[in-house]
């Protein structure tokens, strides 16, 4: 497994609820109410996002998979988090990290949705 990203909220994040958003917001989700992974559409394919067991993490490995972890923490009202304290956010159309007062902007979400999930390399 790699980096792990995690949604985080103060109040804690139903199964019904996370299906109710998902399902307003086009993702899939594929498994049980106990398990079970975050799916986004990309052309013909569907793409695993994250995970769910309880708490919703992923452990991206696209620019695309974070632009859509990013985007089913702000439609769950929640923060994502990443595994060194860092924060991934969407600011004037544009995705960014944050940690302490440096950032990394990834680029504009609507490019990057629209580039798809093209694996980053070493």
């Amino acid at each position: 497994m790699g980096y792990e990203l995690r949604v985080e909220r103060p109040a804690p994040l139903t199964f019904a609820e996370l299906a109710d958003v998902l399902g307003r917001a086009g993702f899939e989700y594929r498994g049980s109410q106990e398990a079970g992974e975050v799916l986004a559409r990309h052309g013909d394919g569907v793409h695993a996002v994250a995970d769910w067991n309880g708490t919703l993490s992923g452990a991206p490995g696209s620019d695309w998979q974070v632009a859509q972890l990013v985007r089913v923490s702000a439609l769950l009202g929640a923060r994502l988090v990443g595994e060194d304290g860092e924060s991934y956010a969407v600011r004037d159309g544009v995705v960014e990290q944050v940690n302490g007062t440096a950032s990394y902007e990834f680029g504009r979400i609507d490019e990057i949705l629209a580039a798809g999930p093209a694996v980053w390399r070493s």
